[in-house]
């Protein structure tokens, strides 16, 4: 497993466990629902203590103080739901004390029922100051020490126990929509890595094939012209140079292409000695665009070994590249016609044109095409078509995208 592979694991664990430890706050949202939620409950219970015939008289004598016992009652609750919330957020992040997590929420829900329990009942007493009130918590008569044994607070228990349930629901809501986004989020950064690690194994198929077919082209000159294998040699590091030091880019521009270009092409000038002649025709405004690297010398190589290399006389090659509207026009033309090369498709080529097609298709899906077919007047050619774009316009996209 790589290190980069390890890493990001690493970094799916350590999000998981950040988000099991952090109760998560409510938001200007959630603070404003909670508040409309707690207003529509007091005005449901003032509505029904105004159809409660029991209260008749009293409504008659003091008809705000039903509407100010509820409106003072939902707003308590109002105010301890975010405690509530933030509890049942920290029991759902402690997996090691979920049993003592449990017994302490029930403790705390007991409390504040009690706590409530008894706030209501003084407000009772003081809103409405009726004798059959009197006798303690839960009002009515009976022996001493009979209301405290009712369950008075067993309404205000009960209400905390649907606000910790929807303060457990959000929180598995919230935890399970953060783990989704961090997995989403480490899914595409190692689907990245693998698709450059796919791109950088293209290459590295393409470098050694290049290797194998040159030191061949040296070796038939050895003796016949020691001369130009020196400078075949000289142009081989410097292509070795490029590979093993260049830049890890998966694109360059084209000038800096056609300039790596050109030693290959010396070195297949001096095997041919003489019988090869090469033609450039590549507009100005071409050259700062960006395109794949060392994309045109399998091209060339193949036009080199399918085309010019089996026939009689002189071979030709003229590579142009030109801007057609929001795409760069990469074509390698040879004399050779398109029949003798023996070629019919990109299955017939060989490993520098298939790994081409593959790493095109990796950089830029459907945006790019590799054709390979014959054209009037005898000749073969191999037409590249990439979307256009600069180190300019990456430097404007990023700078958009952090902006």
């Amino acid at each position: 497993m790589s290190v980069s592979t390890m890493s990001s694991l690493e970094t799916i664990r350590t999000g998981v466990a950040d988000l099991s430890s952090t109760p998560f706050r409510l938001s200007r949202r959630e603070l404003v629902l909670v508040v409309a939620f707690w207003t529509l409950m007091a005005a449901l219970t003032f509505g029904n203590r105004l159809l409660d015939p029991r209260q008749l008289g009293f409504q008659l004598t003091n008809p705000s103080a039903p509407l100010a016992l509820a409106f003072i009652s939902s707003y308590l609750w109002a105010l301890l739901t975010p405690a509530v919330f933030w509890l049942s957020a920290r029991f759902l992040a402690d997996h090691r004390h979920r049993v003592v997590g449990a017994f302490l929420l029930l403790a705390v829900g007991f409390a504040i029922a009690i706590a409530l329990g008894m706030i209501g009942e003084e407000l009772r007493d003081v809103l409405m100051p009726f004798p059959v009130r009197r006798g303690g918590r839960g009002g009515g008569g009976g022996p001493p020490g009979y209301a405290w044994l009712r369950p008075w607070f067993l309404n205000d228990f009960i209400i905390y126990l649907g606000v910790l349930a929807a303060g457990l629901a959000r929180a598995y809501s919230l935890r399970y929509r953060h783990q989704r986004e961090e997995s989403l989020r480490v899914a595409a950064q190692l689907r990245a890595q693998l698709a450059e690690a796919r791109l950088d194994a293209l290459r590295m198929q393409l470098d050694p094939h290049f290797l194998f077919n040159t030191l061949h082209a040296i070796s038939s000159l050895v003796e016949r012209d020691p001369r130009g294998v020196r400078r075949m040699i000289s142009r081989l590091s410097e292509l070795l140079r490029h590979t093993i030091e260049g830049p890890s880019e998966q694109e360059i521009s084209l000038q800096q292409e056609l300039d790596l270009l050109r030693r290959y092409l010396e070195i297949m000038e001096v095997r041919f000695q003489g019988k090869l002649e090469i033609t450039m025709d590549v507009q100005e405004r071409a050259m700062n665009a960006l395109v794949p690297n060392l994309i045109l010398q399998p091209i060339v190589e193949n036009a080199i070994k399918h085309g010019v290399s089996k026939i009689e006389g002189m071979g030709r090659i003229t590579l142009r590249a030109r801007i057609e509207g929001s795409q760069v026009v990469l074509s390698v033309e040879n004399n050779a016609p398109f029949a003798e090369a023996g070629i019919s498709n990109l299955d017939g080529t060989g490993v520098g044109l298939r790994n081409t097609c593959a790493r095109l298709s990796h950089l830029y899906g459907d945006d790019q095409s590799f054709d390979l077919r014959a054209r009037d007047g005898g000749l073969t050619v191999a037409e590249i078509r990439l979307p256009y774009h600069t180190r300019a316009d990456l430097r404007t996209s990023a700078v958009t995208s952090i902006a």
